[in-house]
């Protein structure tokens, strides 16, 4: 899937694109089903609250087939590429959940700062692409950007290990103030399917959920293979050491897959 000059360009602008129709609800509906039996495992890969509903799952394109068809899907690898301008790199992949009523926080921050503090990455070019599993909503803890703040490079930030379960690099009140006072907030939302792509020094959070709406996201995290991270602290399960450009699966790769799935439990 190719980008037009016109979506290129207003990425370049706000740092972030916004693909509301990228895959159909069957290939959604196969990926909230697996995302459950992972979030219901005692892998150590889950990541949990603090009231033990899950958090996050990270590398399940490593050990489940339809996240791993997700993982290199073409409709995700190649925008990526056409941005970056060269092949691309699994740097992170986890499975979001923001549970009904108890996904807690995700603090203001840019994810590239994590990125090279942690993994040693040498510049930003790498990036988020999210696919929504279910409906995201204004009030489902929607995730907030602020457009344009990838303009400003990577900012100060401090390591908050405290507020919730997940170490993050989080920026204070201050900078927050005066990145939104320039560009304002937006919280896009939409359809199980939908995809949102967006630069690594972007600044954004995310609202608690507190209503009985769960908001499941999958998020790859795609680098350029020259720009492969040199000091990893963190496990590979969580910053991969494997650099091997992704070769793309068929586009129809996970719609049969889920097919075969709908068959078999029939």
């Amino acid at each position: 899937m190719r980008l037009t000059a016109r979506q290129l360009a207003e990425f370049r602008d706000l740092g972030y694109l916004f693909l509301p129709d990228c895959f159909g609800e069957e290939e959604a509906a196969v990926l909230r089903d697996e995302a459950e039996r992972i979030y219901a495992s005692s892998r150590q890969e889950v990541w949990r609250e603090k009231t033990g509903a899950p958090r996050t799952a990270f590398a399940a394109h490593t050990y489940n087939e339809a996240f791993r068809l997700l993982g290199a899907h073409p409709r995700l690898i190649e925008p990526v590429e056409q941005i970056l301008g060269e092949p691309v790199y699994m740097h992170q992949f986890k499975v979001n959940a923001k549970a009904a009523f108890e996904g807690d926080v995700w603090q203001w921050h840019q994810d590239y700062g994590t990125w090279a503090r942690d993994d040693g990455m040498p510049e930003p070019r790498a990036m988020n692409i999210a696919v929504f599993m279910d409906e995201v909503m204004a009030v489902n803890g929607p995730l907030m950007l602020v457009p344009k703040s990838h303009r400003h490079g990577t900012l100060a930030a401090g390591h908050d290990l405290e507020t919730t379960s997940y170490p993050l690099w989080t920026l204070d009140k201050e900078t927050v103030t005066r990145l939104v006072e320039e560009g304002g907030i937006v919280a896009p939302t939409g359809k199980p399917g939908a995809v949102l792509l967006f630069h690594g020094n972007l600044v954004h959070g995310s609202a608690p959920n507190i209503t009985p709406y769960p908001r499941r996201i999958v998020y790859l995290t795609l680098c350029a293979v020259s720009n492969y991270i040199r000091k990893p602290t963190r496990p590979d399960w969580i910053a991969h050491r494997d650099f091997a450009p992704i070769v793309p699966v068929a586009d129809g790769a996970l719609s049969a897959y889920a097919r075969s799935k709908r068959v078999a439990a029939e």
